[in-house]
């Protein structure tokens, strides 16, 4: 009996630990995830990469211009659009309704809590948007700017030309016209613009060279973009100098607003005006006379430059010496530590201002 009993427990016992042993190894049910593939693994990690390392040119590039609703930087904008369609890049053009820097630098402030890929800009003052430039970049933002070569936190500055050798050609414009002689004054759109400074100061010094009889009265009258304070200015010089009879201006608002108060004074015959501008806003006093000549670089082509050249960066390209862009005349660019120089300026008189239709 005592035998039976063992042996009904034993296999009692060899029953249950049967059962235990199958349970433990069993395989995974069918509705469990299986592991991933090698390929599988590769799959995923490539589209992890794609989305965080943007591998696939889903980038956002903002240009941010010194004023809108002015006629340089409408073209500009078009030069920003055309870049967005040859790209498909998430590219567009912005900025502020007043040339205050302090307006300038709320708008990279907001792009930088949007949180975009890249800025291009062209400051009104470089010195007051060092700080908020710095964050963008602290921030794994790319900054490229124009018309900012002394620009510290950006990390490359992309010019049509260099600006003292366009300077200068100011003055192997206006030096002939006067005769090497008599008064001329300057403007500047903001006594802060890099560019404008560099301009005058470069004409001016070519003039003290090669034509010591000419005198500058009023040096670098700032007109903060703005024609109609051009004009003010322009008409309070004429009163101060009756025999003023040179003009250089530098924003693109400027000389059309000197010729208005030269035409009003009856002046267009007995003075010069030349300087940076646009067919669009210069066209008529150039036809009248008023304005002599006006020297520009195309801004469109401006804007596709600075996008080209930010995109090169986002895409972990390093941009050389030497280099080519697709924007006509940013071809075999001059690398000066990180400024890039093109040579890209267009002279404009009466005879040819039907060729540049913007």
């Amino acid at each position: 009996m005592k035998k039976k009993r063992l042996l009904s427990l034993l296999l009692a016992f060899l029953m249950v630990f049967s059962l235990v042993g199958c349970k433990s190894g069993e395989k995974p049910a069918e509705s469990e995830t299986p592991a991933p593939t090698a390929s599988e693994q590769t799959d995923d990690k490539d589209s992890k990469d794609s989305k965080d390392g943007k591998e696939k040119d889903n980038f956002t590039i903002a240009t941010i211009v010194k004023l809108t609703g002015v006629a340089w930087f409408d073209r500009m904008e078009v030069g920003v659009k055309n870049f967005a369609k040859d790209t498909g890049i998430d590219a567009f053009q912005t900025g502020a309704n007043t040339g205050d820097p302090a307006a300038q630098a709320q708008v990279i402030e907001d792009l930088i809590a949007q949180g975009v890929d890249a800025i291009c800009v062209v400051p009104n003052s470089t010195e007051s948007l060092e700080p908020v430039l710095k964050k963008a970049r602290d921030a794994g933002i790319i900054v490229i700017t124009h018309e900012a070569s002394d620009v510290k936190n950006a990390d490359y500055d992309i010019e049509a030309f260099n600006n003292a050798d366009y300077g200068k050609h100011f003055m192997d414009q206006l030096g002939p016209m006067m005769n090497g002689k008599g008064q001329y004054t300057t403007f500047v759109g903001s006594l802060t613009a890099t560019s404008h400074n560099e301009w005058v100061d470069a004409s001016v010094e070519k003039q003290k060279a090669e034509y010591p009889d000419m005198e500058l009265v009023s040096n670098k009258n700032e007109s903060t973009e703005d024609s109609d304070i051009a004009y003010n200015k322009a008409k309070e010089l004429l009163a101060a100098y009756p025999n003023l009879i040179g003009f250089q201006g530098s924003a693109m608002t400027d000389v059309p607003g000197i010729a208005r108060a030269i035409e009003e004074a009856g002046k267009a015959d007995s003075t010069f005006v030349i300087g940076t501008s646009l067919v669009s806003a210069s066209g008529q006093y150039l036809e009248t006379g008023a304005i002599d000549s006006i020297s520009f670089w195309d801004p469109a082509l401006a804007g596709y430059a600075m996008n080209e050249l930010a995109l090169m960066m986002l895409k972990g390209e390093t941009p050389t010496d030497g280099m080519s862009l697709k924007a006509e005349g940013y071809q075999d660019l001059k690398l000066v530590d990180k400024v890039f120089y093109g040579k890209a300026w267009i002279d404009v008189t009466k005879d040819n201002m039907n060729d540049y239709d913007f």
